[in-house]
């Protein structure tokens, strides 16, 4: 890694800088990129001057950059008194130092008088190891960093130095990257390559592909391949309004006040009338994966106590930003049947965390049971808007039902829709899917094109949610009623 422009200074880069600044002597960085540190200690500028970099392991003892190795320093004892005795400013790269920690009280006391040593001399010892190992002794003198994944302008760096593409495809793939190790991003550009080798805008899906398959280790979150569009999605016009709105701000989130970039919003409604569908489109609209995060699994148990699984996966979602988060039946998660405890702890963590969280996380939540929601959750500020999703109108039915025929390219053009809607009254448009695919299914099966007669037999046969579910129904609009903004014109409104 060349030395940064400090105007253009990665994040990582930044925050091991600014504790050499400060004087602290030794430090311990838990990570498993050894390389990537190594990459950026040998870049980091202390008054303008670089400064030497010595890398240690247990197996090849201490190394110099240029490839010098200090015979005899295998042992770790050796090790920290070459330290101790090395002359003028450096850094000391200590590899899985942690372990001899852990083992030798005679390593955890020599590196005390590391650190006295190293202290006010420009020397710097710096541990690496995937796990935290801080012994009391010494844990009050050690500076801990948490290693975060490379950040735009480290991946943006890296990509230009593995593919030397112009800066705007190297900008852009940069963006895709993000949450990745530098690892796991050349993989990915690998992929990338083999479909674009300048990376135009048709290499992206190589590049999700693995972050895919770093979300599917955890088991609770999921990347959503199957995105849909705003103009596939019938009726809807006021919300369709507000993401098309806030897409420009969220797009110009860089350079707005944070108060003013979208956050995220709630919608709530009848199942089967298009909440879900519409989440996927807005990961569409707005050009960004879909991840979601599956509340049923985090509260399995399969992943260890729900409380971590949660904070896990939000913080693991901030690093995959810019992206659309989206939080299926949240309220089977984060409820107000319980206001203590851990799902009383997962609640408070969620407010706080919706309040602080990175400005390129767009989240999306939907809700049935929206009388089980905390009025926490639904007061402004924790989402930019709550919208209420109901039944479609007859002219939105109409739209529905042509969406559906077209996607799957039945000719509609003589249908007589007004008809139609005269036997769908009350209908989703779930239940306006499932009429076109049995039309199409008993049209196939006679070997012949579809009919509106398929339509309206089938329509005048089914008994549609609204007329099944009436009482919940009525309780959920009248839940609803003062409490969301309508998302379509064709309703009334609060």
């Amino acid at each position: 890694m060349e030395p940064q422009n400090p105007a253009a200074e990665s994040r990582a880069a930044k925050m091991i800088r600014e504790v050499f600044e400060s004087g602290r002597p030794v430090s311990y960085v838990r990570t498993s990129e050894e390389q990537r540190v190594a990459a950026v200690l040998r870049a980091v500028r202390l008054d303008g001057d670089v400064l030497p970099v010595w890398t240690w392991s247990l197996t090849e003892g201490f190394a110099s950059q240029d490839g010098v190795r200090e015979s005899g320093t295998g042992d770790p004892r050796k090790a920290l008194d070459f330290v101790v005795a090395a002359q003028g400013p450096a850094i000391f790269h200590l590899k899985d130092l942690h372990e001899p920690l852990r083992d030798h009280p005679e390593i955890r006391r020599r590196l005390r008088d590391v650190y006295d040593a190293c202290r006010d001399r420009r020397k710097f010892a710096v541990i690496t190891a995937p796990v935290r190992y801080l012994p009391e002794e010494i844990e009050r003198s050690v500076a801990f960093l948490e290693l975060r994944p490379p950040d735009a302008i480290e991946l943006t760096d890296f990509v230009r130095r593995e593919t030397g593409v112009p800066p705007e495809a190297a900008d852009r793939a940069a963006v895709a990257l993000q949450g990745l190790t530098i690892d796991e991003s050349r993989y990915a550009l690998r992929r990338a390559l083999a479909v674009s080798p300048t990376l135009e805008p048709e290499c992206l899906p190589a590049l999700y592909q693995e972050k895919k398959l770093l979300i599917q280790r955890t088991g609770f979150i999921e990347l959503i391949d199957d995105a849909g569009r705003l103009e596939d999605i019938g009726g809807l016009d006021i919300l369709k309004k507000w993401l098309l709105e806030r897409r420009k701000l969220f797009q110009l989130r860089e350079t707005l006040a944070a108060e003013i970039v979208p956050k995220g919003l709630l919608m709530m409604g009848i199942p089967g009338c298009g909440k879900s569908a519409c989440v996927k489109a807005i990961a569409s609209c707005f050009g960004l994966p879909l991840y979601r995060i599956e509340m049923i699994e985090i509260f399995s148990g399969r992943h260890g106590k729900p409380e971590g699984a949660f904070v896990e996966a939000c913080k693991m979602m901030e690093e995959m930003a810019p992206a659309v988060l989206w939080f299926d039946e949240i309220e089977m998660g984060i409820n107000s049947t319980e206001n203590a405890g851990e799902q009383g702890r997962m609640f408070a963590f969620f407010l706080t965390w919706m309040q602080e969280k990175t400005s390129g996380l767009f989240v999306a939540a939907t809700a049935n049971r929206i009388d089980l929601l905390p009025a926490e959750m639904i007061r402004k500020g924790r989402f930019d808007e709550v919208f209420f999703v109901d039944i479609p109108s007859q002219q939105e039915q109409i739209e529905i039902f042509k969406i559906h025929l077209n996607r799957r390219k039945v000719d509609s053009a003589g249908f007589d829709f007004q008809q139609l809607t005269t036997f769908t009254n009350g209908w989703t448009g779930a239940e306006i899917e499932q009429c076109v695919v049995s039309a199409i299914t008993r049209a196939r099966l006679a070997d012949r094109p579809v009919l509106e007669h398929d339509l309206i037999s089938i329509a005048a046969k089914q008994v549609p949610l609204s007329r099944t579910m009436k009482e919940q129904i009525n309780h959920i609009r009248e839940w609803a009623f003062e409490r969301a903004i309508r998302a379509s014109a064709n309703q009334s409104g609060r």
